[in-house]
């Protein structure tokens, strides 16, 4: 399989003095997912947790939604003019028995390591796909205090393993609502870590994941959001800002977004009854 790092030779500039020195960078490679032997997407990615990755990209097109759904996912042979395995192509197999939307079958998607999916459907497609609304905790909602979120983003930096040797990757995290790490995942492309983390928990049969915050290391998209929403997360959380229709997704779905999480610093842009908020008179 393809490594996380390459090395590099660099001609490296400081203060005017001129040195030459190898430089650690993060591997970008093709993954092909195919479904059912079939062409389904292209997506630019850090090489590692590729089944992950495939599991969770079905996840965020309804496709997928429980352990027992999916059969096997395998590398496919042969996927160049030698016959040799580049570790580039992953075919996922689905269970008897469980349906294909005809729309996957249809689209042969490209996506790249800073747009994610483009082109995606509608609001209202991912709101009635959903299969576990998040805005349904009305009566019983996850609780976080802002406090809390505030102390999350250097929780993901600490965490970061491959970023502090090449300063080239994003991350993705799901926490506790109390703040506990259960898992971080790198990638190029941050679209890709969230379908790491999201197919590794419906791997492990974690689906939903409707008590569990998501935070990202970069801007809130609407792809994002939408991966959040499909795989029941509540709460997704960004140290950049959010594009317009994630917050319009977030007010539809009942997800709560927040951006700019920068210290003590943060902008809530829908679900605010799922933070502790205070008054100036200390109450919630």
């Amino acid at each position: 399989m393809g490594r996380v790092t390459e090395r590099r030779r660099v001609i490296r500039i400081r203060d005017g003095a001129v040195s030459t020195r190898p430089d650690t960078l993060v591997a970008e490679e093709p993954l092909e997912i195919r479904l059912g032997g079939k062409p389904l997407a292209i997506t630019m990615r850090t090489p590692g947790d590729d089944f992950a990755l495939a599991a969770g990209f079905l996840v965020s097109e309804g496709v997928l939604g429980r352990a027992d759904e999916l059969a096997n996912i395998v590398y496919c042979a042969g996927a160049t003019e030698d016959g040799s395995n580049t570790y580039n192509v992953v075919d996922v197999k689905l269970a008897p028995g469980v349906p294909v939307p005809d729309i996957t079958l249809e689209r042969n998607v490209y996506t790249t390591s800073s747009c994610g999916l483009c082109g995606k459907a509608s609001l209202d497609a991912v709101r009635t796909t959903a299969r576990w609304p998040v805005g349904d905790d009305e009566n019983t909602p996850v609780r976080i205090d802002p406090e809390t979120l505030a102390s999350l983003p250097d929780r993901l930096r600490a965490a970061q393993r491959v970023f502090d040797r090449t300063g080239g990757l994003h991350a993705a995290a799901l926490f506790t609502p109390e703040g506990e790490l259960l898992d971080v995942r790198e990638d190029v492309g941050r679209h890709n870590a969230v379908d790491k983390l999201v197919g590794r928990a419906l791997q492990q049969g974690l689906l939903p994941l409707s008590g569990a915050v998501l935070l990202v290391s970069g801007r809130a998209s609407f792809e994002l959001a939408q991966k959040a929403v499909m795989a029941g997360i509540p709460v997704l959380a960004a140290v950049s800002a959010p594009s317009s229709l994630a917050v319009d997704l977030a007010a539809e779905t009942g997800l709560t977004l927040v951006g700019f999480l920068r210290g003590a610093s943060m902008n809530v842009y829908a679900g605010e009854h799922r933070l502790a908020l205070r008054t100036a008179a200390g109450r919630a």
